[in-house]
């Protein structure tokens, strides 16, 4: 017993250890991101790769597995260290496949892009960006040659954001979700339009932030364990559970922008604000997946940010804001306004139900890049095409097209399918919510949060990576993932906004 606590101590630390460097190049991406000089690209993509390569080294050295494998054979464990081992040997066995050379040319590739996809949006040309996207999919198909996969070659990089997730699970999914809502959407689209002008109006910069602020803190954010700032894409990122950023952006013209950017991402925040912090650097202190990630920053932003009771409370404490812009509205029509229905070209601006179209576009497309079936110089033109097959509208530059996401710079691919998988969850666990929290609506009307949030933090929060996406799943709702739940959700919600009853 002696040994195994002495071992697992080891452990413990070293995990930290590598820890403390991967936060330490995440501190410097977020400053990339947010306020790191143009001329800095060089050496910063250095830095972060040397950080990168070194964690990755530290983690896949023989010794670790040794250690791993080790503990692993032990029965003197808690449960949870027996997690923690099992998961951290998984972690082992899936990067010792990827050779530190290559770790290291990957995240140079990224943080250069990453650079690349700033100035080519600024620009309005994909041609600025074409030539480090083509490096950054070539290496992403290495990646997945190097992991191995079977069926898809797509496969081995979804499962890096969502374990176990398959091309074949998506199709059906997304199979499944189209005819119900391209349903919904034609009977929408029968009904007078909802008026949303007034989101349009001139709403002062400095004025959005601090009402964002509000909005942030009301919901539970602990400005003490973070902060927020200003990026061209929003994002959240956490160093530790007590040090979390989160990040937005504000259009003087659209007041949507910026206001549900802060919602979406404080539900991320706050889920990386209840990890348990005794689990530093070790799968326990770590999110489940991406796409219960998601189901929080969709939870917060739809089913509470976009709902009729949130804004009954919260309407007052807008129009002390902006009394003009606002002045000749009233919550009920304000509700009505924040969840208008109708095809856009900006993912991150779109309302519910089209967002599901935005996701299937790019996961067609992310498909084909790394099959090979789609070449990098033929992105805009795919793009254009889907646009106008799933959502009937035209794309008239590619700062408004192809350029829009950061996620691609990132090397992120497969990343976008969690986000119609969490908006899926979202509907599922806030379902469940309802039903297990007496008096939730009535709290949420008076500005209540708090019972939702600790919630929150006892079925999803305080279990890190303890389970995978199904098993909390079913932990919480009794089932797996059912998109019954959204599209219920979705109907009532939108047959009570439209007025409509088929």
């Amino acid at each position: 017993m002696a040994s195994t606590r002495k071992l697992y101590s080891k452990y413990k630390e070293q995990m930290q250890q590598i820890a403390d460097i991967r936060y330490a190049a995440a501190v410097l991406q977020w400053d990339q991101e947010t306020y790191m000089p143009a001329r800095s690209i060089g050496h910063r993509a250095r830095q972060i790769a040397t950080l990168s390569e070194t964690a990755h080294k530290l983690f896949t050295a023989k010794k670790t597995g040794q250690l791993l494998e080790t503990l692993a054979g032990s029965g003197d464990l808690s449960e949870e260290e027996r997690k923690n081992i099992e998961l951290s040997l998984y972690d082992y066995n899936k990067l010792k496949k990827l050779p530190a050379t290559f770790v290291r040319a990957m995240s140079e590739a990224v943080s250069k892009s990453y650079q690349y996809w700033a100035h080519a949006k600024a620009a309005n040309s994909f041609e600025t960006f074409e030539d480090p996207l083509d490096k950054l999919i070539h290496l992403k198909r290495r990646e997945a040659s190097q992991l191995g996969w079977e069926g898809h070659p797509y496969n081995a990089l979804l499962n890096d954001y969502e374990r176990g997730c398959t091309v074949s699970f998506l199709d059906a999914a997304f199979s499944g979700l189209r005819p119900p809502l391209s349903a919904l959407l034609s009977s929408i689209a029968r009904q007078p339009q909802v008026d949303n002008a007034f989101l349009q109006k001139h709403y002062p910069r400095e004025l959005q932030w601090q009402f964002g602020l509000e909005i942030i803190k009301k919901l539970g954010f602990d400005f003490e364990a973070g902060r927020q700032d200003i990026s061209e894409h929003p994002f959240t990122t956490s160093f530790s559970s007590t040090d979390v950023r989160v990040t937005t952006r504000i259009s003087e013209n659209d007041f949507s922008n910026m206001c549900w950017s802060c919602i979406h991402e404080t539900g991320h925040a706050l889920y990386e604000q209840g990890l348990p912090a005794e689990e530093y650097g070790l799968p326990l202190g770590e999110y489940s997946s991406l796409s219960i990630h998601e189901s929080q920053s969709r939870l917060w932003e739809n089913n509470v940010g976009r709902s009729q009771g949130f804004w009954q409370h919260h309407f007052p404490l807008l129009l002390t804001y902006f009394p003009e812009q606002l002045g000749s509205t009233d919550p009920v029509h304000f509700y009505k306004a924040i969840n208008r229905v109708q095809a856009s070209l900006i993912r991150t601006e779109a309302d519910e139900l089209t967002y599901h179209f935005h996701v299937m576009i790019r996961y067609e497309l992310e498909k084909g890049l790394i099959e090979g079936s789609v070449k990098t110089h033929d992105i805009p033109a795919f793009w254009n095409e889907l646009y106008e097959k799933y959502l009937g509208i035209g794309v008239p530059d590619d700062r408004n097209g192809c350029l829009q996401d950061v996620h691609w710079s990132h090397g992120s691919f497969g990343y976008f399918p969690t986000y119609s998988l969490g908006s899926l969850y979202a509907a599922q666990f806030y379902d469940a919510a309802l039903k297990q929290i007496p008096g939730l609506e009535q709290d949420l009307q008076n500005g209540n949060t708090t019972p939702l949030l600790a919630w929150l933090r006892e079925q999803v929060h305080q279990h890190g990576r303890k389970w995978t996406s199904d098993e909390l799943c079913k932990n919480i709702t009794g089932e797996s993932l059912n998109s019954v739940y959204f599209l219920e959700y979705a109907a009532k919600k939108y047959h009570n906004i439209y007025n409509f009853t088929d």
